[in-house]
């Protein structure tokens, strides 16, 4: 049922339609409203306020109505007994697992059972190995396409400079033009064609790959042991790969120009939970890019351990209101470079992501309801991957110029974006999530000491904010948040920043006894 919501605060007023019982947070559909309607940050106390005791009074009202039916039917002998038993019985197969239909696992549930069931067994380094190996065949192939056009990149380039130097010497403007037009067609078809050979190889390996841990499941249950892969055309004979733990080193740290510092802090009003908060400086696209050495990496062997797991790491990644997006090209090539076993591949994601955004601006079209094609400020769409370095999946999030600007607060369009990823990820067993603190990976002449203060800052307290609020959600714990900035950050702001977060989040200390040597 729809109601008409009137609210008068000082020279505001507005109406509103609202659905009634409403599904969801009342606090949250009020500060939709504020919004929409452009009210002052200082009236949400009160729109709050006024807001649940409409709802409440009017789904009281709703139920009384439904109920008063209800009793009407039965007095007059209007239930039809069959229905309700077949209503029930529809119920009850749909909500209970007990007296649902069985059905046949699908190939790709059975196959992360098989995957789940595998990485945790010693399998797992024999697993790992020829992941790398075929992740190596790909890239070899991915830098063999990248030399072949550019060669022809080149060659081209060299032909149409010997022709422009023949222009007035028999050569016209229309055999110019004609040259252009095919030096396009033979990029084309070169790019398709090299594209075509790679994506088939990775069809091939994904194949091959799969039906191999499928057998050596069998074969681990029947005690015997592990089957190998077949040489073929699909991963060059491997070499020894020995997985080892490797530690970091300080000077390796300073070489590579990443600075880091941790934390861990207890939230939460009565009940305090533990979390590990880190602040880093490098390269976001480090925690993507798998390394090309000659072994799997550490952080490999974790990812995989988590893949199927209730502990997934997440990563927010910036983009723009276009899909594919253009923002985040670097971050489809580094997909792109290995094969994925477990999803669909990063293309075929952003694919079925913009249809649908397309469906949906089509729907609005149809009911006269205005819509953007394009996604907005604040929106995130989500992709899937088992073939990156550190995490699992990554939050698009959409943001347009105005987040470089030095006014953003609470309620712009992208930080209520951060908030509802962080409730997405609790929600869907995400317990590490990195953020780019200046929501930026990138530094910029405007980005003063003084801007980059003032933006982590703002950060800070909301995600702060965020995960307070988490615990009232439900679902997993937000255990590790990492806040990043962007390489181009100076050691002296990095060390400002770190210094900030103690102050907003409630750093642990360790509370350290001197026990007296005198004898009692």
């Amino acid at each position: 049922m729809d109601v008409t919501f009137s609210y008068v605060f000082e020279n505001y007023y507005f109406e509103e339609n609202i659905k009634i019982p409403i599904n969801g947070n009342v606090s949250e559909l009020a500060y939709i409203l504020l919004n929409k309607y452009e009210l002052p940050d200082y009236a949400s106390k009160d729109l709050i306020a006024v807001l649940t005791q409409f709802i409440d009074e009017n789904t009281e009202e709703e139920y009384n109505k439904s109920t008063n039916e209800l009793l009407k039917k039965c007095k007059e002998n209007k239930f039809d007994v069959e229905e309700l038993a077949k209503e029930w019985e529809k119920q009850m197969r749909e909500e209970m697992a007990d007296h649902g239909e069985r059905k046949c696992a699908s190939d790709e549930e059975l196959f992360a059972t098989a995957y789940h069931k595998m990485v945790h067994s010693p399998a797992l380094e024999t697993m790992l190995k020829w992941e790398h190996v075929y992740a190596q065949t790909v890239r070899e192939k991915c830098y063999e396409r990248d030399r072949l056009i550019r060669m022809l990149s080149d060659e081209q380039g060299d032909e149409m400079s010997a022709a422009e130097k023949r222009l007035e010497k028999g050569v016209t403007e229309s055999d110019i033009n004609a040259l252009i037009g095919k030096h396009f067609d033979d990029q084309t078809l070169l790019q398709a064609k090299l594209h075509s050979e790679i994506d088939t190889l990775k069809e091939a390996q994904r194949r091959e790959y799969r039906e191999w841990l499928m057998q050596m499941l069998e074969q681990s249950q029947a005690n015997k042991s592990l089957p190998t892969p077949k040489t073929s055309p699909l991963a060059p004979i491997p070499p020894s790969l020995i997985l080892a733990t490797s530690t970091i080193s300080r000077q390796s740290t300073i070489e590579n120009q990443i600075l880091e510092e941790s934390f861990t802090i207890h939230l939460g009003s009565q009940l305090k939970q533990m979390h590990n908060i880190r602040i880093l400086r490098a390269n976001v696209m480090s925690l993507c890019d798998v390394d090309d050495d000659s072994s799997p990496t550490p952080q490999c062997l974790q990812t995989a351990l988590g893949l199927y797991s209730n502990d997934l790491s997440g990563l927010v990644l910036i983009t723009d209101d276009v899909l594919p997006s253009r923002v985040t090209e670097q971050f489809r090539k580094i997909c792109q470079k290995t094969t994925e076993f477990h999803f669909q591949h990063v293309d075929d994601q952003l694919e079925i992501i913009n249809n649908l955004q397309k469906q949906k601006s089509l729907n609005s079209a149809s009911s006269n309801r205005k819509s953007s094609r394009n996604l907005q400020s604040g929106d995130f769409y989500i992709t899937r991957h088992s073939n990156l370095s550190q995490v699992h999946v990554i939050f698009h999030i959409v943001a347009d110029d105005s987040i470089r600007g030095n006014d953003i607060n609470s309620r712009h369009p992208v930080v209520l974006g951060l908030r509802n990823i962080v409730k997405t990820a609790c929600s869907n067993d995400i317990t590490s999530l990195t953020i780019p603190l200046l929501l930026s990976y990138e530094m910029s002449e405007d980005m003063t000491i003084s801007w980059c203060e003032k933006r982590a800052e703002l950060i800070f307290k909301c995600v702060k904010g965020f995960m307070i609020e988490m615990a009232s959600w439900g679902g997993s714990d937000l255990k590790n948040l990492q806040f990043m900035l962007p390489e181009g950050i100076s050691s002296e702001v990095f060390q400002s920043l770190t210094d900030m977060l103690p102050r907003i989040f409630k750093v642990s200390n360790p509370l350290i006894l001197e026990c007296s040597k005198e004898k009692i």
